[in-house]
């Protein structure tokens, strides 16, 4: 097709191309990134050293891994507010496991551990026709209930052969770095590229339509709380590896900057809508933020609102995308 048959110049193509990639929510994330990043360094130039970005990246890299998760489970059309105690239950299983098994096979029912409460969150959703926020809502107390019963309460150590995971680097990068880019890029590929992201995108489009598709809609949500669950697990993990310890309390409030992350990253809470790599984006402008008001001792009270600010405006950023794209 020429340029006339197609009735747009190159330089008309070239500003429609332009047009949807700033759109896209990763350009906009991307850009905030950036011009935070600039003022923070301006502010207090210890941000822009080694040492602090490896520590941010750090940070960075539990919060994301259970993101990638949630993109699957907010993509579906559902949530999982028990993605914390899913994680602190994992953890506490795994390390409490290592007095009866060797560490390779504590590590498994570990992670076992995360894919069950998964499942039973899919389960549970799936067969009642209950919401996802209320069913998530319950587990959550339950599955915290089941770290602190079985741990008694009780920080308990164990998995010492996972420090190298918690505290090495390969070269000058952190271990647990590494494995949040390898979940991203399995995540990405699985979500766009392969036929199970296809259906995982059709159910959060239309689940009826789907249904009547002859697509497991059912089964489908299932697989998304499942590796939610399996990825809160090797969270907990890495988590235990780091500090050494599995404490049935840990990552209380961790749900929250999950799901902010994730909603800051494109997905959509009616579903349909998400990006692995917009989840990681998400993840890594709270943790700039984190960071941020840590560097120029700002109060962490002001962190709370920050986030819950940023959460709205992502929701607002969305909404007016769409009536842009739209038009």
């Amino acid at each position: 097709m020429t340029t006339l048959e197609s009735g747009k110049t190159p330089s008309r193509r070239l500003g429609d191309m332009a047009l949807r990639l700033i759109l896209k929510p990763e350009a906009g994330i991307a850009i905030v990134l950036v011009i935070l990043a600039v003022i923070i360094t301006i502010a207090n130039p210890a941000f822009a050293t080694p040492t602090n970005l490896l520590n941010l990246l750090r940070s960075v890299a539990i919060i994301g891994i259970v993101s990638v998760g949630m993109t699957y489970v907010m993509i579906v059309g559902e949530l999982d507010l028990s993605v914390a105690s899913t994680l602190a239950l994992s953890a506490v299983t795994g390390a409490l496991m290592t007095q009866y098994f060797i560490w390779p096979v504590a590590v498994a029912l570990g992670l076992m551990t995360g894919v069950a409460a998964g499942m039973v969150n899919g389960l549970l959703v799936t067969k009642t026709g209950v919401n996802s926020f209320i069913i998530t809502l319950g587990t959550l107390s339950v599955f915290r209930g089941l770290g602190l019963f079985e741990s008694e309460g009780i920080p308990v150590r164990g998995l010492e052969e996972l420090t190298p995971i918690g505290q090495g680097t390969i070269g000058p990068v952190p271990v647990q770095v590494v494995i949040l880019l390898a979940v991203v890029i399995v995540g990405q590929f699985v979500l766009s590229r392969t036929s199970l992201g296809i259906q995982i995108h059709a159910v959060g489009d239309n689940a009826r339509a789907a249904r009547l598709a002859g697509l497991p809609v059912a089964r489908l949500k299932i697989i998304a709380f499942a590796l939610v669950g399996f990825l809160a697990a090797l969270a907990g993990l890495i988590r235990t590896a780091q500090l050494g310890v599995a404490e049935p309390n840990a990552a209380v409030g961790l749900e929250l900057q999950v799901i902010a992350a994730t909603v800051i990253g494109g997905a959509s809470l009616a579903g349909g809508k998400g990006s692995v790599t917009g989840s990681l984006l998400g993840a890594c402008l709270l943790g700039v933020m984190a960071n941020a008001f840590v560097l120029l001792r700002l109060s962490s009270f002001l962190q709370v609102i920050a986030t819950g600010a940023i959460i709205i405006l992502a929701a607002v950023f969305d909404r007016l995308r769409v009536k842009l794209w739209s038009a």
